[in-house]
């Protein structure tokens, strides 16, 4: 199946999904409404996974598109780094922890095979 539209894309709606979430538990969680600089940070790496894919595949060029996918990925590990950050000063809860992570490690894994794909091409 060719991919007509963004929207197709099921990597950009996982990235959105993530980012959606993040947003809501940051939301809801004492410890990063006073935390503005880690809160920034997560919410910053988090809305540059969704949006580099968005630019990349817009930019109608699978070597501009892999070069945005790869920012993408660079912004998922970044994401995990500062969700591990914000576990281990008990920010977040070990459920909610891994369930982000898992998700991130999902992302980064559906962005890798598309970079592939598009080097194959």
């Amino acid at each position: 199946m060719k991919i007509q539209k963004l929207e197709d894309m099921k990597v950009w709606k996982e990235a959105v999904n993530l980012t959606v979430e993040i947003y809501k538990i940051i939301k809801n969680n004492k410890c990063f409404s006073k935390d503005f600089g880690l809160r920034d940070q997560v919410q910053r790496s988090s809305v540059s996974i969704p949006s580099n894919i968005a630019e990349g595949f817009e930019r109608q060029s699978d070597a501009e598109f892999s070069r945005f996918l790869y920012i993408a990925k660079g912004s998922c590990a970044e994401l995990k780094t500062q969700l591990l950050i914000s576990f281990k000063i008990g920010y977040l809860e070990d459920l909610e922890y891994k369930n982000l992570k898992e998700k991130c490690d999902y992302i980064s894994v559906m962005i890798y095979k598309l970079i592939v794909y598009l080097k194959k091409k």
